[in-house]
């Protein structure tokens, strides 16, 4: 199996470096390069092609939301962008998961986290950690009260299993576990995501899951 391919995008050498250690003593991981501001980013992720970038916020030249934003943005993209930060405040959620990130993970994870967190993004689902899904879900339950408007009505699109994958997406779950959940073969889950996302228009698990909540397709309790 070809190991995934990771580049580290991050304005301090100690932060970029102890990545690449840690990162390089994981199995099935090689880091094939740095950047050391958001252009760099998109010049090397351009000349490397990895599977994973690992992006910091904030960079000078250009920061990691923008920098996000111009590596997933031409078609057929496929890099998958993790976001990498000290902060969890919400605008820096949101706008990176706009911006095309594919996860979100604070800095202080441990090296088990940030692998498992790489491997997670790189097989085409989505990651947030757990204290900014928190956040996500209730800024996201007290916003998405408006009335019927465009986006629900491509909701209307969507097949009723289409719909019930595009809600447990949004929960959190992982192909296997959606196919668990409705008692079919993951190949099927596969399938029904494809489809999802291009009557929505959307390029990922991640955009899906902002949708589902945008829409008000999902509303959690506790919220």
């Amino acid at each position: 199996m070809t190991d995934i391919r990771v580049l580290i995008a991050d304005d301090q050498v100690m932060i970029r470096q102890g990545f690449a250690v840690l990162l390089g003593a994981e199995p099935g991981i090689e880091v094939v390069g740095q950047a050391v501001d958001g252009l760099d980013a998109v010049a090397k992720t351009a000349e490397l092609a990895p599977d994973v970038v690992l992006m910091d916020i904030r960079m000078p030249e250009l920061g990691g939301i923008e920098a996000t934003r111009r590596i997933t943005e031409p078609p057929g993209a496929s890099v998958k962008v993790l976001i990498l930060t000290t902060f969890d405040l919400d605008e820096y959620v949101y706008e990176a998961l706009r911006a095309g990130a594919a996860g979100f993970l604070l800095k202080d994870a441990s090296a088990a986290e940030l692998a498992h967190a790489v491997r997670v993004v790189a097989a085409g689902e989505a990651l947030l950690a757990p204290s900014v899904t928190r956040r996500l879900i209730a800024e996201f339950s007290r916003t998405t009260s408006s009335p019927r408007t465009p986006l629900h009505a491509r909701v209307g699109d969507l097949t009723e299993r289409e719909t019930e994958v595009l809600a447990l997406i949004a929960q959190g779950l992982s192909n296997a576990e959606i196919a668990g959940t409705l008692l079919v073969a993951e190949q099927t889950v596969k399938t029904h995501v494809s489809r999802m996302l291009v009557k929505l228009g959307l390029r990922d698990r991640t955009q899906a899951a902002v949708f589902a909540y945008e829409t008000g397709l999902v509303r959690p309790s506790g919220y």
